[in-house]
């Protein structure tokens, strides 16, 4: 019985890696690409979509905790120097690899292989870490404070929230049909809640699975349930390519040596960022923010700053590198 209960958790934990991995071809779930709107078009529209994702992921989490669900807690940190450091990092290194590691499944489902060695990088950033940075460990914290919160207003909060989300389309539409027929079926917005849900489902049932905690654990030398989480990962990475395909953006990208180092290179700084946090980018968005953890609002800040600035200075660069229009030069 409890061998088909373990096998039954798997199986769903499965489906909901399937379908984050087929919502992140369609969700805003990138930071690269969420700061790049702001830089480049002053537009707010994916930062909205991951802030509601994080705020899903903590009702469900306060849900989970009062059922007794939560049998993995999330482990929280102090704020300290080493997490404005490794969140400067974590953002040169998605800058430099051109997505963050939501964002490098989505490339790798759209056929762009090369970052297939973001992983590796990755990998190779928590292997080395210590011999480059000598951190001193991160200070573990109590019980979050969204735990602390009363069962009646745990209740009063997550209905609200969830009767607003509700409402709020067919208020606008002017009832179920014109809301149906309003909304866009896997928008940006829409997709990103599916990926926050997803994940928040897998945390629950199988705890600390992400790619990015698997390599973490690796080069720790810890191997717990190994096969198990890597079987996720495929999935994952199954549903990305399936997204990919169906959305028609699955096209093979030939693989040049520049793309290989950037990805590469970006990978191991954003290896050595996410473990001197602790946390990376899933981690910060969709556990230590929903949680209110100081450290992954600082470091979730403090990415977001250092890849707007150096998207700002590229932007600024390419403008100067063109040349002046001067009159007979053109005809």
């Amino acid at each position: 019985m409890e061998s088909m209960l373990e096998g039954l958790v798997f199986v769903v934990a499965a489906v909901c890696a399937l379908t984050m991995g087929f919502a992140i071809q369609r969700g805003a779930t990138c930071t690269v690409a969420a700061v790049e709107e702001v830089v480049q078009r002053g537009g707010t529209g994916r930062l909205i979509a991951l802030m509601e994702a994080s705020v899903w992921v903590a009702g469900g989490l306060l849900v989970a905790d009062r059922l007794h669900w939560l049998t993995h807690v999330p482990v929280g940190y102090a704020v300290s120097a080493w997490t404005f450091i490794g969140a400067a990092l974590l953002g040169i290194g998605a800058f430099v690899a051109g997505a963050c590691v939501f964002g490098a499944i989505a490339r790798l489902g759209s056929g762009d292989w090369a970052y297939a060695v973001t992983p590796f990088g990755f990998y190779l950033g928590c292997l080395s870490v210590s011999a480059v940075f000598a951190p001193t460990p991160a200070q573990t914290l109590g019980t979050s404070p969204v735990f602390l919160v009363a069962p009646s207003a745990t209740v009063s909060v997550v209905v609200g929230f969830v009767a607003w989300r509700v409402a709020a389309p067919l208020i606008k539409h002017r009832g179920m049909l014109g809301a149906l027929m309003g909304m866009r079926l896997w928008s940006p917005h829409a997709a990103t809640i599916v990926i926050g849900l997803a994940f928040l489902v897998m945390l629950v049932l199988a705890g600390a699975w992400a790619y990015t905690d698997v390599l973490a654990d690796l080069a720790r030398g810890m191997v717990h349930s190994l096969g198990a989480r890597v079987a996720l990962l495929m999935c994952l990475l199954t549903g990305a390519i399936v997204g990919g395909w169906t959305a028609g953006r699955l096209r093979v990208t030939r693989i040049r040596a520049a793309a290989l180092a950037r990805c590469l290179i970006g990978g191991v700084l954003m290896g050595w960022g996410s473990l001197l946090i602790p946390g990376g980018n899933d981690g910060l968005i969709l556990v230590g923010m929903p949680l209110l953890r100081p450290y992954a609002w600082a470091a979730f800040a403090t990415m977001c700053l250092t890849i707007g600035t150096a998207q700002s200075v590229q932007l600024w660069l390419a403008k100067r590198a063109q040349p002046a229009w001067r009159p007979g030069l053109h005809p």
